[in-house]
């Protein structure tokens, strides 16, 4: 049986000296990971006057903070943050290297998987550690990446035995934020970084960058729709149910792709991952990759006219009927409530 590192290692973005809400919801499924292999969690920090971020990782299950901190490095570019994490992971060899699936982590995890000829695996679902026997030989400690495939129809668990570091990307909201009851001691370990002249190949001139508007992610009542509901005027009934609740609007890919909803309010794995106290899904199939991004919901409720419709698999509460009936009567019955 051959045996690896036990290490998990999570790198955290930041963009302005802030981090990113994804890479410390890496650092909780980190620890994690990292429990099952009786391992320890890095966080690898790289920017300029990161200190404090570096702090703030030991709340998520980090045991060490590597900081790699220099003025140079305060935002990403993709030459030097590529060397420094080649370099870390060439030399330290984890197991486990987790980045967020952002713009950020898909330009850097492939360069740092073929650079150290790494398995990748992209936006993952869930992550698991097992042992396997592949092709009549044990392995320890393999990392399950789980994620739809084949256009959704299926849930692919793929494998890297044979790689000594395995490498995943995660969508933010996927895995949940939570502080650890008991963090580690602060362990902060400082590398050096000496520019190079290909470092110099590209430079940041002007950066515009507009913060979305909507927060899906801290919405506690989400009313979503899909193309079951026909067309982009019965769509605004999802609009007036969210409300009377109070609630925001989302919607399916199928929504978005009809042009009923703009694409910022899209739950699913191509998506925004939710998990709001009440999630209503009106008109919504319930394929593989919607499920993926509201499941967690604490109550969900179906509104299809199809009876046999998945969604009505993973719902608290199922409504056989068509929405532009039951939405109004839903709304009704809420008013009559409050007065």
């Amino acid at each position: 049986m051959k045996i690896y590192s036990n290490e998990v290692f999570v790198f955290i973005e930041q963009r302005g000296g802030k981090p990113a809400d994804v890479s410390f919801e890496l650092l909780c499924k980190g620890r994690k990971l990292a429990d099952s292999m009786n391992g320890k969690v890095k966080a690898i920090v790289i920017g300029s006057n990161v200190e404090d971020i570096a702090k703030e990782t030991f709340k998520y299950g980090a045991n060490e903070a590597i900081v790699i901190d220099h003025p140079a490095l305060k935002d990403y570019l993709t030459m030097p943050y590529t060397s420094i994490m080649n370099k870390l992971v060439g030399e330290q060899s984890p197991r486990i290297v987790l980045f967020g699936a952002t713009i950020i982590g898909r330009d850097l995890a492939p360069r740092v998987a073929s650079n150290t000829k790494s398995g990748l695996t992209a936006d993952c679902t869930d992550l698991q550690i097992s042992d396997v026997t592949y092709l009549k030989e044990n392995f320890k400690n393999i990392l399950l990446q789980i994620r739809p495939a084949f256009g959704g129809n299926i849930i692919a668990t793929i494998i890297t035995p044979e790689n000594p570091v395995q490498m995943a990307t995660v969508r933010e909201g996927v895995m949940e934020k939570i502080a650890v009851k008991n963090p580690a001691e602060v362990k902060i370990t400082k590398v050096e970084y000496v520019p190079s002249e290909i470092d110099k190949l590209v430079e940041i001139v002007e950066q515009y960058r507009e913060e979305s508007k909507v927060n899906l992610k801290a919405a506690p009542i989400i009313v979503s729709g899909g193309y079951g509901l026909g067309n982009k005027e019965n769509f605004k009934l999802i609009y007036d149910l969210a409300h009377i609740l109070g609630g925001e609007v989302a919607g399916s890919r199928a929504a978005v792709d009809a042009g009923f909803i703009p694409s910022e309010r899209q739950v699913g794995q191509t998506g925004v991952t939710v998990r709001p106290k009440l999630y209503i899904a009106v008109g919504i199939s319930g394929a593989i990759q919607h499920r993926a991004g509201m499941q967690e919901a604490n109550k969900i409720i179906a509104i299809n006219t199809d009876p046999g419709a998945p969604i009505f698999g993973i719902s608290h509460y199922g409504i056989v009927g068509d929405a532009t009936q039951v939405i109004p009567m839903f709304i009704e019955t809420y008013k009559n409530k409050l007065k």
